[in-house]
């Protein structure tokens, strides 16, 4: 499948991109954000969220699990399992609803999660490069490909 990479120099780029993906995403996916503590998982997300259209304030959802944004075209919903203590959670928060053909699904810290969450379309992988993070974007669907196609073009 398709993958795409960059530098991204500082917060500022971390946002800017997110902004930029955002741009190229479609209803119904699910994307699993990768990274170290503090590698700019939440910072990505923000800027996803902020790209799609929401112009208040982006939580991080680490003690709630999920933060809702309900925008003009699209339901987003951003999860942090980070302080997950049995995937079995999930079942009970209800989580299953949260997917559907309508709704983008941003999980940091999937692994938390494993067997009850449903396959990605795209996964971020974002890690320390000195100073500066890397991002990596790769493809595990047909949308997914559509999707870093967009980016790598436009970027």
């Amino acid at each position: 499948m398709k993958e795409f990479s960059t530098i991204l120099e500082n917060e500022e780029a971390t946002v800017a991109m997110g902004n930029h993906i955002a741009q190229s995403l479609s209803q119904g996916m699910t994307i699993f954000l990768h990274g170290d503590l503090g590698a700019g998982k939440t910072t990505l997300s923000r800027g996803i969220i902020q790209g799609l259209g929401h112009n208040g304030r982006v939580k991080s959802p680490t003690y709630t699990l999920v933060e809702p944004y309900e925008l003009e075209n699209i339901s987003a919903y951003h999860f942090d399992l980070y302080r997950l203590a049995d995937p079995e959670e999930l079942e009970f928060m209800g989580f299953r609803d949260y997917f559907n053909d309508k709704a983008l699904c941003l999980i940091e810290w999937p692994e938390k999660g494993q067997a009850f969450l449903p396959k990605a379309d795209l996964e971020l992988y974002l890690t320390y490069a000195d100073e500066q993070r890397e991002i990596r974007l790769q493809a595990l669907s047909e949308i997914g490909e559509q999707t870093v196609l967009k980016i790598e073009s436009k970027y």
